[in-house]
């Protein structure tokens, strides 16, 4: 069975290119038949955040990815927090003194600077000069005993016989030492270990088979198949995903710009549509991690607009299928993807009004005199403004006259009768007013719009001219659901009301 993991540090909010590494272990996962687990990676005290474990999972239940094993869900891979797995480490750590891969470093940090500043003077790359490389057991044990603070490092002169380095997004990988700091720190002086020991001890540990992290961890990956190397470890199958950019191009950051997850949920995005969004940008052709050319019957990647719920996600995923390109997030696209989601969910009844209940303190707040704010109501609003809803939390600007009187006095009323006379206004509402009293104004749409357009009729006017007329009296504004969808949701009564007060006002001013 497959196992992944994802393992975040706690050290701020969520942000989209966790989620994404998240939903890309979830879709591998699952696709295979697999299970995959929440680790926090926790062993940097100074940069942890509290609350951040619990948005995290807050974050990830919000977006349905549900994870196997981890915090609140006890199996048999725990602890599921590095903090309460130092022992582990501390006995790799072991291991690898022992074996001669690892050294006692007591340096001083102000003699480690001085030492990098002289190297980086002569034109060196190094990093250290491993001048506690060759300090003998006896002296390394004196200067244990006498409580002198130590690091343990990576002895990268005794680098171990191991396969060329292969990512499957990626591909056969060059030789990347030289990119690597000397003789990397492995335990720190604290005896927490640094990420490179931590991940390796655990991911063996835990038994995961595959590793799908973010590309700024590729330079570490041959220290770390050096590490299994050296504890004799089978590494497991690495995959690197691309970086996200933000729209300017530049990296994405939870310093940066609102990329929490939760604030995506705070500002009323569908969950769906998110994951929708992160899972295609970065899906491109088909290619083989070996080189080789793509076969005719090689899966393709779905459109990058494609409609995809999660069960569709895991369904084409395909991780031959992903661009070795750092992806800009096109915030169009899931404004696209969010609309053609919220379209999807309101084919259900019971989907429009968790909607509705969902936006009812919205328009409470926006509209707090309004005794239309019931959530019934707002699921006939919604009903009638499908196709125009970017996202949920638009409906009160869409259309705030659902909720309140129509605001006359505004540059868009204003302008959008400049075009009808007095007296074709008035007949237009008169006429309008004579046939709703006699006739009861059904809300069924279409029986509405039959009655409108026999009203026209009557009135002798141009449709347009009738129809601005109308528009304007009900909704005094330009855009917005058609006429007999307004009155629908409006009513009779309120639809009568409307038509007179704008009359009324009309007439004033005559």
């Amino acid at each position: 069975m497959v196992l992944l993991r994802f393992a975040p540090s706690p050290t701020g909010a969520l942000h989209l290119g966790g989620l994404r590494t998240a939903l890309y272990n979830h879709l591998y996962a699952k696709k295979h038949g697999g299970k995959w687990i929440l680790r926090i990676e926790d062993t940097d005290p100074t940069r942890y955040v509290p609350g951040a474990v619990d948005g995290i999972r807050a974050a990830l239940e919000w977006t349905g990815l549900g994870y196997d094993y981890g915090p609140g869900r006890d199996g048999p891979h725990g602890a599921y927090y590095q903090s309460e797995r130092l022992d582990l480490y501390r006995t790799y750590a072991h291991k690898l003194l022992e074996s001669g891969h690892a050294y006692r470093c007591f340096c001083s940090t102000d003699k480690l600077a001085s030492t990098r500043e002289r190297l980086a003077r002569t034109g060196s790359n190094a990093t250290y000069d491993k001048a506690c490389l060759h300090l003998t057991e006896e002296e390394v044990a004196r200067r244990v005993r006498a409580g002198e603070s130590s690091v343990v490092r990576f002895n990268d002169d005794r680098l171990p016989e191991r396969d060329v380095a292969t990512d499957l997004v990626f591909g056969a990988l060059r030789d990347a030492h030289a990119s690597l700091p000397t003789d990397p720190v492995l335990l720190k002086s604290d005896l927490f270990p640094t990420y490179h020991l931590a991940s390796i001890v655990d991911d063996h540990e835990m038994g995961i088979t595959h590793v799908l992290r973010g590309e700024e961890w590729l330079p570490s990956l041959p220290l770390h198949l050096d590490l299994y190397a050296s504890l004799s470890l089978q590494p497991p199958q690495f995959a690197h995903l691309p970086i996200l950019l933000n729209p300017d191009g530049s990296k994405m950051s939870k310093r940066k710009g609102n990329v929490s997850v939760l604030d995506f949920m705070q500002r009323g995005w569908e969950p769906e549509a998110l994951l929708n969004w992160l899972a295609l940008a970065g899906w491109g052709t088909h290619h083989d991690p070996n080189g080789r050319p793509p076969s005719s019957g090689d899966s393709q990647a779905p459109d990058s607009t494609a409609i995809m719920t999660l069960p569709e996600l895991v369904h084409q995923f395909d991780l031959s299928a992903l661009t070795h390109r750092r992806n800009i997030l096109d915030p169009a696209k899931l404004e696209y993807l969010n609309k053609h989601h919220l379209m999807r969910s309101w084919k259900d009844d019971e989907e429009t009004a968790l909607h509705a209940h969902r936006i009812r303190e919205l328009v409470k707040l926006d509209f707090p005199t309004s005794q239309y704010a019931t959530p019934d109501y707002i699921a006939k609003v919604i009903r009638v403004l499908q196709g125009r809803i970017t996202n949920v939390f638009d409906v009160p600007s869409l259309a705030p006259f659902f909720f309140v009187d129509p605001d006359y006095t505004s540059a868009d009323a204003k302008s959008m009768i400049r075009s009808v006379s007095t007296d074709e206004y008035l007949l237009a509402l008169d006429t309008t007013i004579s046939f709703a009293e006699k006739t009861m104004v059904d809300d069924d749409i279409s029986l509405v719009a039959t009655v409108i357009h026999d009203v026209c009729k009557v009135t002798g006017l141009k449709q347009k001219t009738f129809m601005i007329a109308l528009r304007h009296a009900l909704s005094a504004m330009k855009t917005g659901p058609s006429i007999p969808e307004i009155i629908s949701v409006l009513g009779p009564e309120r639809t009568i009301a409307r038509l007179k007060n704008a009359t009324s006002i009309v007439t004033s001013k005559i």
